[in-house]
């Protein structure tokens, strides 16, 4: 195990006031985070929005209804090996660097996705096509378990302590427009092709765009630095040489809190993002065009929001925040459901703005908060396995189970009291988290000993 030995973070690091320099490097980072980060969950939106015809093409013995749930079968396929990723990956950025390790999951994630638009068909090779569309989905799973935790620790850690939250925001809400653009890019595909031109072909177009963004991704990620919390670690020599039993053994607290917020987080987020769009367009009957013009608008509400949630965080800090939005998502997660279900375009639109503004004002104190609990030596792997453990549980599930539950109680809005019960349960947890807006990123000694406020602020 490395040493532990705390020293105060040198002056013009991170977590002292901003030079001039500091600042462009700064930007520089959260510029290439921002836009590596948008290559991979595009990537990963695309799936969901193409569904039913996937459905289509690779189940095409079954019914509209068991078609659909199978695919979303797949969906939470790619969610299995999230904790997988999340263990190597992890423990490859504590021990080797978050820059290395963020360069890898672009680029796979752009691969796999690129594989899955090239796929034949049911009709083509029969029952290898939705084996190997499983494959490929593992492997996007794989990917996707590394980008979240890694940017925003890539981020935080170039960043000074009073903006942090803000500056981690600005890249985390990058994850919301991705659906956007895939939501607005099968809109134009869909409109713009024949039925028979789109189920046949148009498609896939999407997916081949993975391989040419992940290379932009790739090139933009190589021109940046280490962050300086890893590089002081492998400079002293304090690198964790095993960070998974470390992480177990002492930080099982923070693990539960990081576990309970994501929870939150990914249930609402693969929700609106994942199940929302088939909900509209199979169970209410909403037009394609319709459901996918509301879900972008849901998402761009939600683009807008964390940004402004993560800046107040830094002012009032994580925990209440966390506690504010989580309280309003559960209050409106019912009513906005009953909304959706009159089957109109603007109760759409009405009732995912308000879950988009909910899930906004969580995801702003969220992000940063995910990687504030945990010391430098172990934060990519005890952030990674606890965010990815609840995003196969609750996240990669959130189609799969929103539908068995209407299915089994014959109500529209079931999916909306679980999000409540999840919430609560969650908020109880946060609650008796500490507070970590003033933490410095490098100073373990004031991470693990939970300093009051006053003696962390920088």
């Amino acid at each position: 195990m490395s040493q532990r030995t705390a020293s105060a973070p040198p002056p013009g690091t991170a977590d002292t006031e901003s030079s001039a320099e500091s600042v462009r490097r700064v930007r520089k980072v959260m510029t290439a985070s921002a836009i590596g980060h948008f290559v991979e969950w595009f990537d990963f939106a695309v799936y969901a929005y193409a569904a039913p015809v996937i459905a289509s093409q690779f189940f095409p013995n079954s019914d509209p209804a068991a078609a659909l749930l199978s695919v979303f079968a797949i969906y939470a396929v790619g969610f299995v090996a999230r904790p997988i990723g999340a263990f190597l990956l992890g423990n490859l950025g504590d021990r080797f660097g978050r820059k290395r390790v963020l360069a890898a999951v672009i680029l796979i994630m752009g691969l796999s996705t690129m594989l899955i638009g090239l796929l034949p068909t049911y009709a083509v090779i029969g029952v290898f096509a939705p084996l190997l569309l499983i494959v490929l989905r593992m492997v996007q799973g794989l990917s996707a378990a590394g980008e979240t935790i890694g940017s925003n620790s890539f981020v935080s850690e170039h960043s000074p302590i009073r903006t942090r939250g803000r500056n981690v925001g600005l890249v985390y809400t990058w994850s919301n427009l991705p659906p956007v653009v895939a939501a607005l890019l099968v809109l134009f595909l869909t409109t713009a092709l024949p039925v028979e031109a789109y189920e046949s072909w148009g498609w896939r177009i999407p997916f081949l765009l993975g391989a040419p963004l992940a290379i932009v991704g790739l090139y933009i990620r190589s021109r940046v630095d280490e962050s300086p919390a890893f590089t002081e670690m492998r400079e002293t020599r304090q690198v964790e040489s095993a960070p998974i039993r470390t992480v177990f053994r002492e930080q099982w607290r923070n693990m539960l809190t990081c576990f309970s917020i994501a929870a939150v987080a990914s249930l609402g987020y693969y929700s609106l993002t994942g199940y929302f769009y088939s909900f509209m367009t199979v169970t209410i009957g909403l037009p394609s065009s319709e459901a996918l013009l509301s879900n972008s608008i849901a998402l761009l509400i939600t683009f807008v929001t964390v940004p402004i949630s993560a800046a107040i965080s830094d002012r009032i800090g994580r925990r209440r925040m966390l506690l504010i939005a989580g309280t309003f998502g559960a209050l409106i997660a019912v009513p906005a459901y009953l909304l959706v279900s009159t089957g109109t375009l603007g109760a759409a639109i009405a009732s995912q703005g308000l879950l988009g503004l909910a899930l906004g004002l969580f995801f702003g104190p969220a992000g940063p908060a995910f990687v504030e609990l945990f010391p430098a030596r172990v934060r990519y792997t005890g952030a990674s396995i606890s965010y990815n453990l609840a995003f196969t549980i609750f996240g990669g599930t959130a189609p799969l189970l929103a539908i068995w539950l209407i299915g089994v109680t014959g109500s529209t809005i079931a999916p909306a009291w679980y999000v409540v019960a999840v919430t609560v349960l969650a908020l109880i947890v946060i609650s008796g988290m500490p507070e970590t807006h003033t933490r410095s990123m490098r100073d373990e000694a004031s991470i693990e000993n939970a300093p009051a406020p006053a003696r962390d602020r920088a």
